[in-house]
């Protein structure tokens, strides 16, 4: 069965500490309501939704679940230096078919669009801000994937 990733990097966020609590700008709620909108014109019946617990991660989630009607999940392996492996080891127990959308950060997302389409993590994409990937698979293992498409914001002004 043939299921679709959307791996999103977080609208463009402003300086601060702690790290976590950093929240999107007006640019970055912008980036994030561009891409929920066309998020929203893709085929995403049954979607699942899932964030990372930082707050400029929860904003840019904020955008998607109000465009798609679906709550956010939290999920707390998907912050700035988690390891594409262990995403790739949840995504395998995620496997039923239903789009996934991941709102995460870089390096994450760039290193685990790497890990699903080349089978190694080293060979990432550099994600604008609010940028998605949509890739599709039939099992989330390394190297297993096809990137589908790759859009940024700037791609549908």
């Amino acid at each position: 069965m043939t299921s679709r990733l959307y791996v999103m990097r977080h609208g463009e966020a402003g300086p601060g500490r702690p790290d976590h609590e950093r929240e999107l700008t007006a640019r970055g709620h912008a980036e994030a309501g561009h891409m929920a909108e066309w998020l929203a014109r893709q085929s995403l019946e049954g979607a699942r939704l899932f964030s990372s617990p930082y707050r400029r991660a929860r904003q840019t989630a904020a955008h998607v679940a109000g465009a798609l009607g679906i709550d956010t999940v939290e999920l707390p392996i998907i912050t700035p230096d988690d390891s594409p492996g262990a995403v790739c080891e949840w995504l395998l127990n995620m496997s039923d078919g239903q789009p996934i959308v991941l709102v995460s950060h870089m390096p994450l997302v760039g290193l685990l669009t790497g890990q699903l389409v080349e089978g190694s993590s080293d060979r990432g994409l550099a994600f604008p801000t609010a940028a998605v990937a949509e890739l599709e698979s039939e099992v989330w293992a390394a190297g297993c994937a096809r990137l589908l498409r790759f859009m940024a914001p700037h791609d549908i002004c």
